[in-house]
């Protein structure tokens, strides 16, 4: 299974040789005879949930919360506020989400849909998980609403087929160009 949602593809028949694919085996034959599955609802449900990011974004948060119970909503780190570390902890998450999804992208992935649904989940997740940037607005029912709204919403977005690819035509011959005729009026003497 990819981690990424993958592009429906078409099955490719130009290159089976018929007859052959119960002698020499579908690698050998040429043929893809079962081309690669698009990802159904519920698979592009959990792949779009940007759970690597997340985990990276919980172990911030965490440590952010901390500083907020130590030492109060006028708590600093490094001379900023608490509150302004953690919106910036928010944004680069949201930055790394599709730099990630980039960086793990594999042949037949539909990276860039991809990046976009999980960019876009990225702050729902956020603000259900609790985080401090949110604090002063989170509640727990409406982080409930939103996230699940947003995952069931998130399948239905599928990628875009891929299109067969065109066949170039091939150069129609250059018509010959016209020669005048030989206008033979009498026989020869040969």
């Amino acid at each position: 299974m990819s981690l990424l949602v993958r592009v429906p593809q078409r099955a490719n028949d130009e290159l089976a040789i018929p007859g052959l694919e119960d002698v020499l085996g579908p690698d050998l034959a040429g043929s893809q005879s079962q081309p690669i599955p698009p990802d159904n609802y519920l698979e592009r449900i959990a792949k779009y949930v940007p759970g690597e990011v997340l985990a990276f974004f919980i172990f911030i948060n965490v440590i952010l919360e901390q500083a907020v119970k130590s030492g109060g909503k006028a708590a600093t780190m490094a001379g900023l506020p608490v509150t302004t570390v953690a919106l910036g902890a928010l944004v680069i998450g949201i930055v790394l989400t599709p730099l990630f999804v980039w960086y793990v992208r594999g042949e037949g992935d539909a990276w860039i849909t991809n990046a976009f649904v999980s960019t876009l989940a990225f702050p729902f997740w956020a603000y259900a998980l609790g985080a401090v940037a949110f604090a002063d607005h989170w509640d727990g029912n409406l982080a409930a609403i939103l996230l699940a709204t947003f995952t069931v919403m998130s399948g239905l977005i599928t990628p875009p087929a891929k299109r067969p690819k065109r066949k170039e035509k091939k150069a129609a011959p250059a018509a010959r160009p016209e020669r005048p005729h030989l206008d033979l009026v009498e026989p020869s003497p040969v």
